[in-house]
C-alpha cells in the first residue's frame, strides 16, 4: 500500500462495532470525523506508521473523536465550560459538575488521547511505532549510526 490511506466505512464499522448502527452513525457523520482525524494523523502512507498500522491509527483517531463527541453531548459540555474532572472528584447525589482545564505542558496530546479507550489504544500504537524516535527529512541512513555500506559518521 502506498500513497494515501482512504476511508473505508465498512472496515471502520467492522472493527468498531460501537459505531455499526448506520442510523445513529450515518456514513457522512463518520466521514466528517475521519476528515478531522487526518488533521491529527496524516493519511499519507509513509514512515514508521504505514499500511495497516496507519489505517488502524486513523480509524482509532476517528473513533476517539466520535467517542469524545458522544461523551460531551451526554454531559452537556460546550467549548466554553471546560472538561469534567475525573469521577472520583465529582458528587453523585445532587450532581456537582466541577470543571478543570487540560494540562498545558508537553503531555497534552497524551492526556487528550487518554480521555477514551480508543485514544489509549492509539497512544499505545504510536509509542510502539516510535521506539527509537522519528526523524524528519535528510537521507534514510541519517536515522542510523552508520551510513550506507557501513561507513561511520
Amino acid at each position: 500500500m502506498t500513497g494515501i490511506i482512504e476511508f473505508d466505512v465498512n472496515y471502520f464499522r467492522l472493527n468498531f462495532p460501537a459505531y455499526s448502527d448506520s442510523v445513529k452513525y450515518p456514513d457522512a457523520f463518520i466521514l466528517n470525523y475521519w476528515d478531522q482525524a487526518i488533521s491529527y494523523i496524516s493519511n499519507l502512507n509513509y514512515g514508521a506508521l504505514r499500511n495497516s498500522s496507519r489505517q488502524l491509527a486513523l480509524n482509532l483517531m476517528t473513533a476517539h473523536l466520535i467517542n469524545l463527541n458522544d461523551a460531551s453531548n451526554q454531559l452537556g459540555i460546550t467549548p466554553y465550560n471546560g472538561l469534567p474532572t475525573l469521577p472520583e472528584s465529582s458528587k453523585v447525589g445532587n450532581v456537582d459538575n466541577k470543571y478543570k482545564t487540560p494540562p498545558v505542558d508537553t503531555e497534552y496530546f497524551d492526556w487528550f488521547l487518554n480521555l477514551t479507550p480508543y485514544g489509549q489504544q492509539l497512544l499505545a500504537l504510536l509509542k510502539i511505532k516510535s521506539v527509537g524516535g522519528f526523524y524528519v527529512g535528510g537521507s534514510p541512513e541519517g536515522a542510523g549510526f552508520r551510513k550506507v555500506y557501513g561507513v561511520f559518521y
